[in-house]
């Protein structure tokens, strides 16, 4: 099974960009849970970063048939892309949205999501465990899938 990663913009500066909201663990650290994550799991997982809306939907566009699901963080593209939204719903393998703080207890702007009516699910709210639910989630679907 194989499982993509991907992170949208300035995820890059986890750790560093208001650690109050979005805690401490770089991005590299939070992937580095994931890889653990995954060898228990049998998942072999690539994780990616773009600041770059187009990068992130050619990532998605490419990612079937090699690629079981994907486990997507959008950043703040998450509350208006709905070009990453229409290459969510264009694949054909589960997308799992995930977000390190609560959005709905945010500002009232980051409270809509245009992905989650196209994600397989969402988990948001429990910081970099909200990426270790989103790979045992998209496992889980590719599991099922499989059956």
């Amino acid at each position: 099974m194989r499982i993509l990663v991907l992170n949208g913009p300035n995820l890059n500066l986890l750790g560093k960009r208001e650690p109050e909201i979005y805690g401490s663990l770089s991005l590299e650290t939070i992937n580095s849970l994931l890889q653990r994550l995954a060898a228990e799991l049998n998942v072999e997982l690539e994780c990616r970063q773009s600041n770059s809306e187009s990068e992130l939907i050619n990532w998605l566009h490419n990612a079937a048939p090699e690629t079981d699901a994907v486990v997507f963080n959008p950043g703040a593209f998450t509350h208006y892309s709905y070009a990453l939204a229409d290459a969510a719903a264009a694949i054909s393998i589960p997308v799992v949205e995930v977000h390190l703080s609560n959005i709905y207890a945010r500002e009232q702007f980051r409270r809509h999501s245009v992905i989650s009516p196209v994600a397989a699910g969402q988990i948001s709210g429990f910081g970099a465990e909200s990426y270790l639910l989103g790979l045992r989630a998209a496992a889980s679907l590719v599991k099922k899938e499989e059956k």
